[in-house]
């Protein structure tokens, strides 16, 4: 683990993006001593299953990345219409280049370049132009990515993946997904630390490192 990421900024393109790509790896950050900011690009109202809100993610993502120790004021939420992105990408390179210059991050952890999702795209594609200068990882979404180098590991303890089972667990309104499940969330994490000798871990691509 490297000390020197005293900032983190995590791009989540939609809620429980980042729970799901590295909720491990941000409570193994904050146990650490580094400031977590967590911007979530969409609420996904239009995508909301019923009987829930319309607006029940929002509920959801502030109790999940409260288990996870990200401060209230940490949390930064957009609106931008769930698979619509591409139509807003000037909008949301705006929106991250003023994060960077805001928050001025050590390390950006966002959804891989090889995402097949329109939206989780944009925010990779748009994220390497806004944040030219500054440490990447990309974050692992099976479902998604069509292609996955895993080429960094971060070690987990068993605190790490249970609080990532528990903030995932705050999405009800996202259950009936198939790898929304603590068993496939607790399978991933064994396998990916499998292939380093430990019993959990997320593994991430390097888009950029600076040391």
């Amino acid at each position: 683990m490297n000390s020197e990421f005293s900032k983190i900024l995590v791009l989540a393109p939609h809620t429980d993006d980042g729970e799901f790509g590295c909720g491990g790896s941000i409570a193994k950050f904050i146990e650490k001593g580094s400031d977590i900011f967590y911007a979530a690009f969409s609420l996904a109202e239009e995508s909301v299953p019923p009987p829930f809100p319309k607006n029940i993610l929002e509920t959801e993502v502030k109790a999940a990345t409260k288990i996870l120790g990200i401060k209230p004021g940490n949390l930064l939420l957009y609106k931008y219409q769930v698979r619509h992105f591409a139509t807003h990408r000037q909008e949301i390179l705006e929106d991250l280049v003023k994060l960077n210059h805001d928050l001025k991050p050590d390390l950006v952890l966002m959804p891989s370049l090889n995402d097949l999702h329109q939206d989780h795209s944009t925010v990779s594609l748009e994220g390497l132009r806004a944040f030219k200068k500054t440490s990447i990882l990309a974050y692992e979404m099976p479902w998604n990515n069509l292609n996955f180098a895993t080429q960094s590991f971060i070690k987990l303890s068993e605190t790490h993946i249970t609080k990532k089972v528990q903030a995932l667990d705050c999405y009800n309104s996202q259950k009936s997904k198939d790898y929304v499940s603590e068993e496939f969330i607790m399978s991933l994490a064994r396998t990916r630390g499998t292939q380093i000798g430990v019993k959990y871990a997320e593994v991430f691509e390097v888009i950029r490192w600076i040391f």
